[in-house]
């Protein structure tokens, strides 16, 4: 089993700038990739980026160009660098890991722009 601590969210202006970070403890050698979600009242929860555990990048179209997911491998932390940010980009952001046969989540951090 993973365990994922994120950091604290927290409230930022439009076009404003936050990171996020994910510590990850247990059976972290056997995690395929790393990933952020986020999800908004109502909705299903949404891929924002993800980083498999050979450095290749995925992104939402919707983040692309202003957010980067990167991984300290010797901390085991995962970051989500969140640039020119939107009021639309306010969300619940989850950590996520997935291993062979499980998905692990992160207890979920606000993330709030204000215009």
């Amino acid at each position: 089993q993973v365990q994922l601590v994120e950091s604290a969210g927290g409230l930022v202006q439009a076009g404003g700038s936050l990171r996020l970070s994910c510590a990850a403890s247990g059976s972290i050698f056997s995690i395929i990739r790393w990933g952020w979600y986020r999800q908004t009242p109502g909705n299903e929860r949404e891929l924002v980026a993800t980083v498999t555990s050979d450095g290749y990048t995925n992104y939402a179209n919707s983040v692309k160009g202003r957010f980067i997911i990167s991984r300290d491998n010797a901390k085991n932390i995962v970051y989500l660098q969140m640039n020119s940010l939107k009021p639309e980009d306010t969300a619940v952001y989850y950590c996520n890991t997935l291993r062979p046969m499980a998905i692990d989540w992160g207890q979920g951090t606000q993330v709030t722009v204000s215009s």
